[in-house]
């Protein structure tokens, strides 16, 4: 049976991500996820950003920022105060701990790019250059919005392809057996 798109997807990601968590375990970062990688490089450009900064410039979502940016922060990688110009606005730094880290993990996205890189050399289709066009059509319709017309198209054909309904009888009017019994 050929796997679902959704299933495929999970499945490619647990096996790019573990060989990445198995990377940083590698290189003495056990405690490091990869989920923490765009903040880090976000913070490794810009010394000080907002949650909204980082979401933006990393391409991932706020609330998915924000969440990464807590973890981080339990982890010790990241100080997080709120903003002077806008206390709505919390503005993220890298730790002393999280600066020490850098150099490591930086290495470590080197291999993971070269890595990448490979991959893509040995496919039809750059992996990198198909992802990025799928989430560019998606950008322009999302995915819910082809579920949607998916499902309005096949109701649509449904109804075209359903049998006739068939006739009542009118119980009014003689049935032949009672007829064929008379005679």
């Amino acid at each position: 049976m050929k796997q679902g798109l959704g299933t495929q997807l999970r499945h490619l990601i647990e096996l790019l991500d573990g060989a990445v968590e198995e990377a940083y375990v590698a290189a003495d970062l056990p405690d490091y996820r990869p989920r923490f990688t765009p903040v880090m490089r976000v913070l490794s450009l810009r010394q000080r950003v907002t949650i909204g900064e980082i979401a933006e410039q990393a391409g991932i979502t706020q609330p998915a920022a924000t969440q990464t940016v807590a973890l981080m922060q339990r982890e010790g990688l990241l100080l997080v105060e709120t903003s002077a110009q806008d206390a709505r606005q919390r503005v993220v730094t890298l730790s002393p701990k999280g600066v020490a880290l850098l150099p490591r993990v930086a290495a470590c996205w080197r291999a993971t790019k070269q890595a990448a890189d490979n991959l893509d050399a040995e496919l039809d289709m750059p992996l990198s250059q198909c992802l990025a066009q799928a989430l560019a059509a998606l950008a322009t319709r999302s995915f819910g919005e082809r579920i949607r017309e998916a499902r309005a198209s096949q109701q649509q054909e449904d109804s075209m392809h359903a049998a006739p309904a068939q006739p009542v009888p009118d119980k009014a009017a003689p049935s032949d057996t009672k007829s064929k019994k008379g005679q």
